[in-house]
């Protein structure tokens, strides 16, 4: 195909807003590309700094490096575990940088370094999402259904749909439903988001 004299390439990615998007919407390259981005900064902090305290590094990881890791999760958060092990890898390896900590295990360090798996941070970045707390007036009746039988759970329990495609298996407005079902009542219930973040960390 043509357009004003120039050939139409077919193209089986395309970024929008620095976020790879693929023709079969799978997020693998995505994630390669965020894991390298943090890999290089992580590979800077190491030869830039010789003194690697948790006082030194965490701060630097959560700035510098966590925020190639987590841009824009909700819209392309990874369900593959092949995937996530590969944006887990980076977190792992800046946990091991740390001077004391190389001969713990992974789960050792996240716990003395107060971090959380790569995972768990997914789930956060879902359920803070404004949409589902009515924080930016989005009607989040496009998005979800409340289920009708609340006898057991909170009072804003959501419907889940079941679908046969991962395509609407792991979309937002569905994968969310289980995550935000299985909280208390008084977090779904917070009057402001920042109360709402402060329970869920309690929580999660």
């Amino acid at each position: 195909m043509f357009l004003g004299g120039r050939e139409l390439k077919e193209l089986t990615v395309e970024r929008d807003l620095s976020v790879l998007v693929q023709d079969d919407l799978k997020v693998s390259q995505q994630c390669c590309k965020a894991a390298n981005k943090g890999n290089s900064v992580l590979g800077g902090i190491n030869r830039a700094f010789t003194l690697k305290s948790k006082s030194i590094i965490l701060p630097l990881c959560k700035s510098l490096v966590r925020l190639h890791l987590d841009y824009a999760i909700p819209a392309w958060c990874p369900h593959y575990q092949k995937d996530i092990a590969v944006l887990e890898q980076v977190q792992r390896r800046a946990t091991k940088m740390v001077n004391g900590l190389q001969n713990i295990t992974y789960e050792q360090r996240l716990q003395v370094l107060g971090l959380t798996m790569f995972k768990t941070r997914m789930i956060r970045a879902d359920l803070i999402q404004k949409i589902l707390n009515n924080i930016d007036h989005v009607n989040k009746d496009k998005f979800f259904t409340f289920a009708l039988d609340n006898r057991r759970g909170h009072s804003l329990k959501l419907y889940k749909s079941r679908f046969n495609l991962d395509i609407g298996k792991f979309a937002f407005s569905n994968r969310v439903c289980d995550n935000w079902n299985c909280l208390l009542e008084h977090i779904v219930t917070a009057t402001s988001l920042n109360i709402f973040k402060n329970k869920l960390d309690c929580h999660l």
